[in-house]
C-alpha cells in the first residue's frame, strides 16, 4: 500500500530535472532530487523567484555542497506537525549535506507510531538511526518510554532541542553505533514493545564503525527480532536506498520475525502541485 503523506506545514511545490522545490513553513527551498526524472512544470524563472535558499552541490563531492540564500532567509527556523493530541515543533537548519533536519514523508509513520498507544500501559520503544527524532517525539507523545539511538552527537543534541520545543521530557538519549547497541541489549535480555529502524545506505558509528545497508541489515533485523516482544508489539522499517523495494523489506523482516498479524508496506510519497507523485522512501511495518 502506497501512502500519500499529508503535512500542512510542508508543500512539495514542483519536481523535475533532478530537483525539488519545497515549502517548509514560511520558506521555500530548492534541492537536488535524483528520483525526479521527469520535466519540471514551472519555469526556471519561477523556481528562482520562489526559492529562498538553493543547494548547490560541490563538484568535488557527491554529497556535500553549500546553500545560496536570499536576504532574510534564516539558517534556522521551526515548523509544526499536529495529529490528534500530538503536537510537535521541530527546528530546521541548512546542512552541508542538503538535509534540513526533517524528512516530512515520515509523518505517515509518526501517525502509525502514535496510534499504537495502549490505555493504561507504558510501552518501551526503541528508535534506531533516530536522526533528529520525529519518530521519537511521536512515541513519547503517545506516552511511551523511548530510547533514542544515533551515532552522531550533533543530531542527538538537535533531537533534544526538538523534544524541548515540543514540550516533552523523559527521552533516553544514546550516542552509539546502532548495531553495537542492539547486540548489547540482546546480551542484557532487554525487550521492547516497538522498534523503529531508519537505516542509511552507508554510515559511520560513533567510533568509526562502518555501516553498509546490504551487508548489515540482516544482522540488525536478527538482533531486533530477539528484542521485540512476542505480543502487542510493532516494527517500523524505512529504506531510502534507491532500488530496494517494499517486497525486499517484507521478505527480510518475515525471515527474522515470522509472519505478523497485520502488516503493510509500500512507498511514502508526496504529490507536487502539478499532481506528479514523488516517491521518497520504502516502508514496511507490522503489528503482532
Amino acid at each position: 500500500m502506497n501512502i500519500k503523506t499529508i503535512f500542512p506545514d510542508y508543500t512539495l511545490v514542483d519536481t523535475g530535472d533532478g530537483e525539488k522545490l519545497e515549502r517548509f513553513g514560511a520558506f521555500t527551498l530548492r534541492r537536488p532530487e535524483p528520483q525526479a526524472i521527469w520535466r519540471k512544470s514551472l519555469t526556471e524563472r519561477q523556481w528562482q523567484a520562489a526559492a529562498d535558499a538553493s543547494f548547490m552541490r560541490d563538484t568535488r563531492s557527491e554529497e556535500r555542497g553549500e546553500w545560496r540564500l536570499k536576504p532574510k532567509m534564516p539558517s534556522r527556523w521551526h515548523i509544526s506537525y499536529d495529529y490528534k493530541d500530538m503536537h510537535l515543533k521541530m527546528r530546521l537548519g541548512l546542512t552541508s549535506f542538503k538535509h534540513v533536519g526533517i524528512f516530512p514523508e515520515q509523518a505517515a509513520n509518526w501517525n502509525f507510531i502514535y496510534d499504537q498507544r495502549q490505555s493504561g500501559v507504558q510501552p518501551k520503544i526503541l528508535n534506531l538511526f533516530a536522526y533528529t527524532g520525529g519518530a521519537t517525539l511521536a512515541a513519547r507523545s503517545a506516552g511511551a518510554d523511548v530510547t533514542h539511538v544515533d551515532s552522531v552527537k550533533q543530531v542527538v543534541t538537535w533531537s533534544r532541542e526538538n523534544m524541548e520545543s515540543s514540550g516533552l521530557t523523559g527521552i533516553r538519549w544514546i550516542v552509539e553505533d546502532a548495531l553495537k547497541f542492539v547486540q548489547r541489549e540482546v546480551r542484557r535480555g532487554n525487550r521492547y514493545n516497538g522498534i523503529i529502524l531508519d537505516p542509511p545506505a552507508y554510515g559511520r558509528g560513533a567510533n568509526g564503525e562502518k555501516w553498509v545497508l546490504e551487508e548489515n541489515i540482516t544482522q540488525m533485523l536478527e538482533c531486533c527480532a530477539e528484542l521485540l516482544e512476542k505480543n502487542n508489539a510493532f516494527l517500523v522499517l524505512n529504506l531510502y536506498s534507491m532500488g530496494l523495494s517494499s517486497t525486499l523489506a517484507r521478505t527480510a523482516v518475515r525471515q527474522c520475525f515470522g509472519a505478523p498479524k497485520v502488516e503493510e508496506c509500500g512507498e511514502l510519497y508526496f504529490e507536487d502541485k502539478a499532481d506528479k507523485q514523488l516517491p521518497l522512501g520504502t516502508y514496511y511495518r507490522f503489528r503482532r
